[in-house]
């Protein structure tokens, strides 16, 4: 699926292959119809995109999740305190 953008094309990528790859990108771009460049920075898009979701997203399972929010529900009740007194603090100030 092609994605559009808005985005101006003012960069330039330069990229050395070799014949065979020259040939596969030609043919694969061919069959979806498309310019050998369009065809080439469609897919790179799509697949740097997923890498980035990949290392920038957490997966965790059934019994980590419940570990993870054990973690945090057993943190918690330092910050709510810590909040609580930085509001009675600022109410003071704006009080006086």
């Amino acid at each position: 699926m092609p994605v559009l953008t808005k985005e101006r094309r003012g960069e330039r990528f330069v990229a050395r292959v070799s014949g065979t790859d020259k040939l596969l990108f030609q043919r694969a771009a061919e069959l979806e119809g498309r310019s050998v460049a369009t065809f080439v920075i469609t897919h790179a898009r799509e697949m740097a995109r997923r890498i980035v979701a990949d290392q920038e997203t957490i997966e965790l399972d059934a019994v980590q999740s419940r570990r993870f929010v054990k973690a945090l529900l057993n943190s918690a009740p330092s910050a709510p305190n810590r909040l609580k007194k930085a509001v009675a603090d600022y109410r003071r100030r704006v009080a006086a």
